[in-house]
Order: C-alpha cells, then structure tokens, then sequence
C-alpha cells in the first residue's frame, strides 16, 4: 500500500486507510506500507505482518503539517523487484503515488487505486478554475493505468465515467459505533463550552479551507443564533482558514484538532451538526455524526446520500443551495425535539455501517485485482 498520508495524521484519507490496513491484517495479509516520513520522530513500523517503508517527503503548499512523497520509481522497483508483493494498492496520485504505479507496472505487479480527493474541483474553490480540466486529465491518466479504481459512492463512479475514468468500483466506508457512540456525551465537557442541558450546541468537524464552503457553516450558526440566542457553535479540526476565525470569532469555540476519545466526546456533546462542503467523496464525519446520535444538516451528495433519507435520519439541502441548508439548521433550532428524534434515527442507521462490512468489500476487490 503506498499514501502520502497515514496515521497520526487527520483527515479522511488517512482515517480510512489506518482501518482498511488495520481491517486487513486482522483477516490475514501481509502488509508493507511505503508512505513519506512525517517528522524527524517517525519510525518504521517492522512487526510481523506489517512493515513501513519511510521515504523523503517536502510540505504540501498550503497545509504544511502534510508531506507529499519525492519520486521514487528505481527505489520501489529495485525493492519489489527482491521482494515482489501479490498486488500494489496506490492511495494518493502525488510523486510517490505515481512513482509506485510506473514500478509495479514494470514488473507486472497488478496495482489497484483509490479516489479519494476531488482535487479537480478545488481548483474552482481557489479560484483556478481553468486548472480543472488539465487536473482532471492528470488524475484520469494516472487511475486509468491501474487495473481498477475504487470509489466510495455510486454517484462518484458516474461523475467519473462521464469523464472518461475506466475500471471504477464502489467500495464504500463505514464507522466504528463503539467509538462514535452518544454514550460518550459529557456534560463536564458542554459545561467548558459554556452550554447546559437545555443550550443549543451545533458542531462541525472539517478541515478549515475555503472547499469545505467553511462560510456557511457560519451563517448557518448566525440564523440559529437569531432564533436561539444561547446557541453554541463548536468547530474541531484545523487548516488554512483557522486564524481567521479565531480573530472574528463570535459565540463560537475553536477545539482545534481532536483524535480518538476526545474528538468522539466533541461528536456526542452537541446536539446537531452542520456540515456544508460540496467538494466530498464520501464525508467520513457524516457516518461519525450519525453514530454520535446528532441532528444532522448536509447537502444531498456522497455519503449523505448513500446512507441518509431526508426528515427520517437527517435533513438534507439540495446540493448546493445555501439557502436550504440554512433553513434546515433553523428548523433545528426552533425544534429541538426533531434533531433528537433525527439522531436516534441516524444513530440506528450508523450502527450497520461498520468497517468491518466494508474492509471485507475492499479485500474482496484487492483479491480479484491480484487474481
């Protein structure tokens, strides 16, 4: 398996492979992981059905905390060669993603690959919007060489067909209901932020960058403010965008980045949660959410879509229209007795999208590959 990111690492992208790798092994494979080295405290992994290979990785411009893998085809080659794997699975398109997919191919290794990023259409997002067409065409190039590319939705998969993207198969994601569970709600916690029992507490767990459409989770919380004015507003994770909403923060807490038990307590603490981007493959904190027992506001696309029915287990806006986005997390804040029964609803939902379903599907996949 080759990625330019991995745990400890936050974001989606890393998030799942950790559990398909962790997924994997529990059901018997060998796994070498070639990814960059994160900081000058990484080390290795060398256990007995799991090795990491370190490789020489720089700052991704713009979130610096990530590396991107430096090219590496003779090193990868020369190593496969020796020791040569049953399959090659590419996570990231980056150098070292492309490095890996042109060794394996010289040697004949059938090699598999994930989409996990819409890279093409951020370019609108920082207004480069004439680099959406030669993205997509450097992403279509370098997933058309693998035997198969995995996507998490249906939708993605006829998104990219339509541009031309060959050998697409669906493998969803799932959530560990044990970990994201609405056991996990802390007062202690809500009390922190100021909120009691009866306060309004909205939550949003994303990476805080112009493509995640990060504004109108603000405006969002400001009409629910209008209507609640107690109501809280707490945002977890961290990126670009993270100054400028500490310096014009009003009414809202920035928790920052949050791993394992405690981002699981931030989840279950609120009450409902906004979640606006438009430039998603799947939306890992959506699952996350559900499990949490939240009142969910998202946009009608990937993993809300997937899994979700609108006013049963959720709200959701047609795609991007702010404005029912909005009026959905208004009609939460007027009734705060329909964002739990949507909660309980998402939560009974959540609890039969577990990873261990879909790493079984993602093995499934990587077996066929290989055959």
């Amino acid at each position: 398996m080759v990625t330019e990111t991995y745990p400890p690492e936050v974001n989606g992208v890393a998030r799942t492979l950790g559990l398909m790798v962790e997924g994997l092994q529990r059901r018997g494979h060998s796994i070498e992981l070639v990814r960059p080295r994160q900081n000058g405290h990484d080390h290795a992994a060398n256990l007995e059905n799991f090795a990491e290979v370190l490789l020489t990785g720089i700052p991704i411009p713009r979130y610096t905390q990530l590396k991107m893998g430096m090219p590496s085809r003779r090193l990868l080659e020369h190593r496969w060669k020796d020791e040569r794997p049953d399959i090659v699975h590419v996570a990231t398109e980056g150098p070292l993603g492309w490095s890996a997919l042109a060794a394996a191919r010289r040697l004949g290794i059938p090699v598999a690959t994930d989409f996990h990023t819409n890279f093409h259409t951020y370019m609108r997002d920082y207004g480069m919007a004439w680099l959406a067409r030669p993205v997509a065409a450097y992403l279509r190039s370098f997933h058309n060489r693998a035997a198969c590319t995995m996507v998490p939705t249906r939708e993605i998969a006829e998104d990219l067909a339509r541009l031309r993207f060959e050998r697409l198969r669906v493998v969803g994601r799932g959530v560990n209901p044990a970990v994201f569970s609405p056991g996990r709600r802390s007062r202690e916690l809500r009390a922190s932020w100021g909120a009691d029992d009866a306060t309004l507490v909205a939550l949003c767990v994303s990476r805080f960058a112009h493509e995640k459409n990060f504004a109108l989770v603000i405006q969002a919380y400001e009409a629910m403010r209008r209507i609640r004015a107690d109501a809280k507003l707490i945002l977890v994770g961290d990126g670009p965008l993270a100054d400028e909403l500490r310096k014009k923060s009003i009414g809202y807490v920035i928790a920052g980045r949050k791993v394992n038990g405690e981002l699981s307590r931030h989840y279950a603490s609120a009450d409902v949660f906004l979640f606006p981007s438009m430039s998603e493959t799947w939306g890992n904190v959506t699952l996350e959410a559900m499990a949490s027992g939240l009142g969910i506001v998202a946009y009608d696309y990937a993993a809300a879509r997937e899994v979700m029915r609108h006013g049963t287990n959720g709200l959701l806006a047609p795609f991007g229209d702010a404005a029912a986005f909005v009026a959905h997390a208004e009609a939460l804040a007027r009734d705060p007795a329909l964002a739990q029964s949507l909660g309980r609803a998402a939560r009974e939902r959540a609890e039969s999208l577990t990873w261990d379903r879909i790493v079984e599907d993602f093995e499934a996949v990587l077996v066929d590959v290989a055959a």
